[in-house]
């Protein structure tokens, strides 16, 4: 029997995130029959406006589907602007009947949200994991391209939904069809759940000293409370000079105005996909004085916290 695939499209959703999950499966088909089937639905059954401007028309609302089917929320940068006690009782409802439920790019935090992912790990844009971990820290998020068990699918969104959709395939199917789709795609390898979401920090920065790719490691993962440039030297087994020497030759920089710049990046991301408070941000970023922290961020990007804050409200 074909196996249903459900996309519930929110406003402002992913186009590539939608389309990298859907299109593999229509491949599979072609190559073997109709092994799946696909459905679109939105909250109110009418079209949905993706987050480039493209409206794609919806086959359904919030119905009732069929034990044994999945269901995958595919949203944006807004994942909870549209949640209600509706959708959150309908995927409740879902999950009783025996539905797996999925979430693409952001689309984990309305399952979060509607209670639905405990005890499960989460993939999710990497863009987006800071501020998850912020309003879920009881769950497991990780920056894993997917994750995936019986009752629950959670992608990074992107092109990593053709590499989840490629493993459910062979999963369901073998490697042999899983291949013949990915060349379909001009896909090199079938990336495995581990592979990383971002480029590695030597490829990112063009950089090759191994005791500075650890050391910015050190700081993207210490942002609250930050580390001092004593205790990162002392990480990277180098003196507080070397270090300092190695990032004025490699990046034109300071290792203290480095890590600022990680920081206050991570603040402007949680202003603008949490309900967090400017203070609260400031708190989670590693900033003891509130001032500081706007004089920092206006300073950074030309506008104060609470301008971008106002900025996500009114869009």
């Amino acid at each position: 029997m074909a196996q249903d695939f459900h996309f519930l499209l929110l406003p402002g959703f992913s186009a590539m995130g939608f389309i990298s999950a859907i299109e593999p499966l229509r491949v599979a088909n072609r190559f073997r029959g109709e092994l799946y089937r696909w459905q679109v639905l939105s909250l109110d059954g009418g079209a949905v406006l993706a987050s480039n401007g493209m409206s794609v028309n919806a086959d359904g609302g919030l119905t009732a589907l069929a034990p044994g089917a999945t269901l995958l929320v595919v949203a944006g940068f807004e994942p909870l602007a549209t949640f209600d006690g509706a959708l959150r009782d309908w995927l409740r409802r879902l999950d009783r009947e025996g539905v797996t439920l999925g979430g693409i790019d952001t689309g984990s935090f309305v399952l979060a949200e509607a209670g639905l992912l405990e005890r499960h790990r989460v993939a999710l844009h990497w863009e987006a994991l800071d501020a998850f971990r912020e309003s879920y820290p009881a769950l497991s998020a990780s920056q894993e391209l997917f994750e995936t068990d019986s009752a629950r699918i959670t992608c990074a969104g992107g092109t990593a939904c053709i590499d989840l959709m490629l493993d459910l395939i062979g999963q369901a199917h073998g490697s042999e069809l899983a291949i013949q789709v990915s060349e379909q795609f001009v896909v090199g390898r079938i990336r495995p759940r581990k592979d990383h979401q971002r480029m590695q920090i030597a490829s990112r920065y063009g950089i090759g000293n191994k005791k500075l790719v650890q050391v910015i490691g050190e700081m993207e993962q210490h942002t609250e409370p930050p580390l001092s440039t004593l205790q990162l030297a002392e990480l990277a087994k180098v003196t507080r000079r070397q270090l300092e020497r190695l990032f004025r030759l490699h990046l034109n920089d300071t290792p203290s105005n480095f890590y600022l710049r990680l920081r206050l990046e991570k603040a402007r991301q949680l202003l603008r996909q949490t309900p967090m408070s400017v203070l609260e941000v400031s708190i989670a970023c590693g900033f003891d004085s509130p001032s500081y922290f706007t004089r920092s961020y206006r300073a950074r990007f030309a506008r104060c916290p609470r301008e971008d804050r106002r900025g996500r409200e009114s869009g």
